[in-house]
This record gives structure tokens, C-alpha cells and sequence, in this order.
């Protein structure tokens, strides 16, 4: 099974009540940016561009948790930033998970075995945290190409001792792969094969473009260099498990064509609510609702924002695959998917 079957369950039952109620637009990963603080540079970020002024200020875990309500989202991705940094983080974890959710807490891996036992804690104070606590470990490649793009020798082997750790723990351990033009199909294939190796959950995939913060970097890729990438990508990784849904695989090859849902993955960080996405920004929000209701949805999306023209990301894209997918032969397709260990 491709993912736990409790976070299976209760997102579907979230999305059924979202429709039945006739909500049109609903989120569905909150992405929480407790601090944007990192111990890493890494070439393609842009958090450390865009909020160079704000790395020493964070939210409060109260501010935290009113954004975990406001929002509603079954599922909460603590992100950052490195979200390990943030000197509440147990805390946050534990009060999160106690209002129902799941979390993904997604970090570079650098001090995921150091942080794991106050985790093991957490969950043995509660044997259910453990099946709803999944961490997602960004390595962008083998250790040579990751620890290129990472700027410091050895974080590559610093993740995976965090990984393999995680797992014998008994953690649900995911990992996250932004491909560049640096990046080759056959370096990714002998990631997955060394993430195979120790029995990781799940790999997810995204390319990477080169959104208002780091546009001009130059190894970002354009919209016709993906669709190629990602043929040849299926093809090789049919036999591991990954994570990217098979709609929103067809619309990466250049295969189907996807509206962007952007609002499905609100991001609360130390300024507000950023509008409109994860990636570009226009302004803050003060509240969710506010969010919602101010930002123009219409004015959004390859054709209509020359900013978006190249974006794939799945934070805009993925959901939407979820939500627009409901041909009968998309259900039955994502059905499969989920319940199977190849792609």
C-alpha cells in the first residue's frame, strides 16, 4: 500500500463531506512554515532568497495551531526552512497531531538522527502518533549530485543515516526529489535503487523551475524539458515506489492537461497566509479566509501569469489531480495505484 491506509481513510471522508457540502474550493495540505531559518543553502531554494530579512523571526506554536484550525486541512506539512531548528517542534507535533492530523515533517535530514528519540517519546506516549507522524527527507539526488546542490560535503550520508534510523524506529519514511537540469535519469534511478535498499515508504518527484525567487538560476527546467524528462522517468522507475499519482504523471509527460489548484495547498509562514501560492508571492494574508477570498484564482496559471508558464510543482498540481480526476477510469486508476507497490 502506497500510503497508510488511516491517512487514506480520513482524507477521503474530509474530501466527501467538502463535496456533499458543495464546496468548490477546499484545501487539502496545509504547508506550515513555523520558520524559515535553515542549516543548509541549498542552490534551488528560494525560501532563504525571498525571506532573507525574516530567517531570525518564527511562528509561535499558538500561531501555528490557529493556522491548523483556521485552515482545516486533514493534513499538515511542517516544512520550512528546516522545521528541526525550530525549538518547539515536539511540541507543535504533539498538539497538531492531538486535533486529528497527519503530519508530513519535511527536512533535509541533516539532524534527523540526532532529533529521532525526543520523536520515539512523542509516539510512545501515544501508540496512534506514530501511524499519523510520516517524515519526508529531501535529497535530491545521489550523494554527489545532492551534496552539490546542498553546497556542504556528506549531508547526502547524514539524510539516509536519518532515514534508515526513522525506519527502524518504525516511522513511515518518504523522501523528496526536485529534478534540475543538472540531474540525470540514471543518477535518480540509482537513488531508487539505494532507497530501495532500505526499505523507504515512498519516493516523490517534481521538477524544478525557476519561480519569482530564483528565476535566474539557470538550471531550472522549462515545460518541454519536463515533458521529456518525465517519459524517460516513468519508463525506469516503473518498478519502485513512488509517489506521484498516474494523472498527475500523464500531465508531467505532457500526456493530459491539469488546471492549477493552488488554494489546496495553503502556505502559512511568519508573514501571513502567502498569496497566491507555495511558490510565487504577492502579498500575505492575515487570516485563511481572508486568503480565500482575496486572491483572484482567475488570474493564475500558465496562459494567464507569464510567471507560471513553466511550473509542474505538485503543490498546485497534485491536488488537482485528486480533485479533477473523477472519470470512472481515473478512480479506478488511482484505486490500483494506492493499493499496489508498482507504479
Amino acid at each position: 500500500m502506497r500510503f497508510p491506509l488511516s491517512l487514506t481513510l480520513s482524507t477521503a471522508r474530509y474530501m466527501l463531506r467538502k463535496k456533499l457540502s458543495g464546496e468548490k474550493k477546499f484545501p487539502l495540505v496545509l504547508m506550515l512554515e513555523p520558520l524559515h531559518a535553515c542549516n543548509l543553502k541549498c542552490n534551488g531554494c528560494g525560501r532563504i532568497r525571498e525571506y532573507a530579512d525574516t530567517l531570525g523571526q518564527r511562528l509561535s506554536v499558538n500561531e501555528c495551531l490557529q493556522a491548523v484550525e483556521q485552515c482545516g486541512a486533514p493534513i499538515v506539512s511542517i516544512c520550512g526552512g528546516e522545521p528541526l531548528l525550530y525549538p518547539e517542534i515536539i511540541e507543535l507535533a504533539d498538539r497538531v497531531l492531538q486535533q486529528g492530523k497527519h503530519i508530513y515533517l519535511c527536512t533535509n535530514g541533516v539532524l534527523l538522527e540526532e532529533k529521532l528519540p525526543d520523536f520515539v517519546q512523542l509516539a510512545n506516549r501515544n501508540r496512534r502518533t506514530k501511524g499519523r507522524l510520516y517524515w519526508n527527507v529531501h535529497l535530491d539526488g545521489t550523494a554527489d549530485v545532492h551534496d552539490a546542490i546542498t553546497g556542504r560535503p556528506g549531508t547526502f550520508e547524514q539524510a539516509l543515516s536519518g532515514i534508515i534510523a526513522a525506519k527502524i524506529a518504525g516511522f513511515y519514511v518518504y523522501t523528496n526529489t526536485t529534478l534540475y537540469k543538472t540531474g540525470t535519469v540514471s543518477d535518480l534511478v540509482a537513488l531508487a535503487e539505494r532507497l530501495h535498499a532500505v526499505k523507504i515508504d515512498g519516493m516523490m518527484i517534481a521538477p524544478g523551475y525557476g519561480y519569482d525567487a530564483v528565476q535566474n538560476e539557470p538550471f531550472f527546467l522549462n515545460r518541454m524539458e519536463i515533458h521529456e524528462l518525465f517519459k524517460e522517468i516513468r519508463q525506469e522507475l516503473r518498478r519502485f515506489r513512488t509517489t506521484a499519482t498516474p494523472i498527475y504523471m500523464d500531465f508531467l509527460c505532457g500526456e493530459r492537461q491539469l488546471p492549477c489548484a493552488a488554494w489546496a495547498n495553503p502556505t502559512r509562514n511568519v508573514r501571513g497566509w502567502k498569496s497566491p501560492c507555495y511558490l510565487i508571492t504577492d502579498g500575505h494574508c492575515e487570516t485563511f479566509v481572508d486568503f480565500m477570498q482575496q486572491t483572484d484564482w482567475t488570474k493564475i496559471g500558465p496562459g494567464v501569469d507569464f510567471r507560471c508558464a513553466n511550473c509542474m510543482m505538485h503543490c498546485g498540481y497534485e491536488p488537482a489531480a485528486v480533485l479533477f480526476g473523477n472519470r470512472l477510469r481515473d478512480i479506478v486508476r488511482l484505486a490500483f495505484w494506492q493499493f499496489s507497490d508498482i507504479y
